[in-house]
């Protein structure tokens, strides 16, 4: 058992430094907050009403608000549609969601001790980061006219 141990620590090393890896690079990513979206759209702001400044104060959206609202709350979309209907233009800001997948697996590798070799099992796990779509939003004619938030797939 000890002499695996070493190989072990150096993967869960790895992990860790991927997994803080990943953390400053969200970390480095996540310098919006709502107070610096309001700060940047600071008239936007003061224009709404006190009910809608007091949602998006609290990183919430609602049918009626204007994209700069839910700008304020919830950030930058990470992609724009754009969709032509019988009814309209409609845009549709999507944002996306990520969580790491884990893969557990068993490796066997070669030991050699006291003159003898033998194959030592070895549970192993790699991570792969997943994306889906969290939430979409929709606007026609200026203001959120639909919006919803999905779950996380189940692999």
């Amino acid at each position: 058992m000890g002499s695996w141990a070493p190989g072990r620590s150096k993967k869960n090393k790895s992990v860790l430094s991927f997994l803080h890896l990943g953390t400053l690079l969200l970390a480095g990513c996540a310098t919006s907050t709502i107070e610096s979206r309001r700060q940047e759209r600071f008239s936007a702001y003061a224009a709404l009403p006190s009910e809608q400044q007091q949602l998006v104060d609290k990183g919430q959206i609602k049918v009626g608000m204007i994209p700069d609202a839910v700008y304020i709350a919830w950030g930058p979309p990470t992609e724009i549609l754009e969709q032509e209907t019988q009814q309209g233009h409609t845009t549709i800001w999507i944002y996306h969601g990520q969580w790491l997948e884990e893969s557990r697996y068993w490796t066997y590798r070669e030991i050699s001790r006291d003159g003898s070799t033998f194959l030592e099992r070895r549970l192993e796990s790699d991570y792969f980061p997943r994306s889906y779509i969290r939430a979409e939003i929709f606007f026609a004619n200026g203001v959120v006219v639909r919006w919803q938030t999905l779950p996380r797939p189940a692999y």
